[in-house]
């Protein structure tokens, strides 16, 4: 494991009490792809870390370069060339709990772990009330996700893979860790960041760069007779890609995959051409 500019074997004691983000779970992560040995989207995730840590009032590194050869010196480490990586930036001081003797602002941490096999489809439970949109840290990835891993184990216990949770107004939102689109003919929508869902980095990258001909990819309020009324339905997340939903629980939906499958294709290639692009400059 990674901690601040050194690598430790993973069961090294690294942290006290006295961090107050230890206690509080004040701090800010993310989780990245990588491949062949690059951080994909990497500074997709270090913008979404910074703007989120900026909120938190969580002390932020100002230097993306320097994050990024901390956290590849762990997957040189590792010998992770392909695996997932989670990075944490806690914070470490404040309130009348901290610590004695705690110098630095905050405390980074990372993991590397091989690539799960999600399968190849999803079933999904359906819970009201999960997110409130008008809340003023929606959408911030913050190290507090007990509520997350909560409904995510919760909606195993019950049968299903994830949940999709449902805002104040009842509309869709997202996954405890994914987003979710729905495909309607050649046009595939997503709920706006306004639902109250996390912007994640695979989310944005369809909506912005991975282009099909033929293909709309956009934002738009989503019920869940809308999911209904879909062709098809998939989520995403940078450890899942895109993949493709089974069922959702009380509701019945299409089976649709095309759109998809072609989506899905042109991510890799869109992954593939990053990753080559980022290892020949790093060479």
């Amino acid at each position: 494991m990674l901690v601040n500019e050194c690598v430790l074997p993973a069961g090294s004691k690294t942290m006290t009490p006295g961090q107050v983000g230890a206690v509080n779970g004040w701090g800010v992560f993310s989780t990245l792809r990588v491949h062949q040995g690059v951080l994909f989207a990497w500074e997709r995730h270090f913008a979404r870390m910074a703007k989120d840590a900026a909120l938190l009032r969580v002390p932020f590194p100002d230097d993306s370069r320097w994050l990024e050869a901390q956290l590849l010196a762990l997957v040189a480490a590792n010998g992770a060339v392909e695996s997932t990586l989670r990075v944490i930036v806690m914070r470490n001081k404040g309130g009348m709990w901290e610590g004695p003797g705690i110098e630095r602002p905050f405390e980074l941490f990372a993991f590397t772990t091989g690539l799960k096999n999600w399968g190849t489809e999803v079933r999904l439970g359906l819970l009201p009330q999960a997110r409130h949109a008008a809340n003023l840290f929606a959408g911030t990835k913050m190290l507090s996700w007990s509520f997350n891993l909560c409904m995510y184990e919760e909606a195993h216990e019950e049968g299903f893979d994830e949940v999709v949770l449902l805002n104040e107004h009842g509309e869709v939102s997202e996954l405890t860790s994914a987003n979710l689109f729905a495909v309607f003919g050649n046009e595939v929508l997503t709920p706006p960041l306004n639902s109250g869902c996390l912007p994640g980095v695979t989310r944005a990258l369809l909506l912005e760069e991975v282009g099909v001909p033929g293909i709309v990819i956009r934002e738009a309020k989503l019920m869940p007779k809308d999911l209904e009324a879909a062709d098809g339905l998939f989520i995403t997340s940078s450890t899942r890609d895109l993949l493709r939903v089974k069922e959702v629980q009380s509701l019945r939906i299409q089976q649709s995959d095309e759109v998809r499958a072609r989506l899905n294709l042109a991510f890799w290639d869109y992954l593939d051409r990053y990753c080559e692009s980022r290892a020949s400059i790093r060479a």
